[in-house]
């Protein structure tokens, strides 16, 4: 291992003899992004659909109006 292995910088991750990079040293931190779902990709057959979460059923529908409106 090289010196660098105690550096911040993704780049200059913990390296072998051969300079590749350990693959037991910690991974760099990548930021948390929202997930992002069109609802027409999720509603493909209509204006609706229907979601369970902790054994309730939510209905999800696309008004005249191109609003959503979550109802339980």
């Amino acid at each position: 291992m090289s010196a660098d292995a105690d550096s911040p910088d993704p780049e200059n991750r913990a390296k072998d003899d051969l300079g590749e990079i350990d693959p037991l040293s910690d991974p760099p931190e990548v930021p948390m992004l929202p997930k992002i779902i069109k609802f027409d990709t999720l509603a493909r057959c209509g204006d609706e659909i229907w979601i369970e979460h902790n054994g309730q059923i939510y209905r999800l529908r696309k008004t005249r109006q191109d609003k959503l409106i979550l109802t339980k």
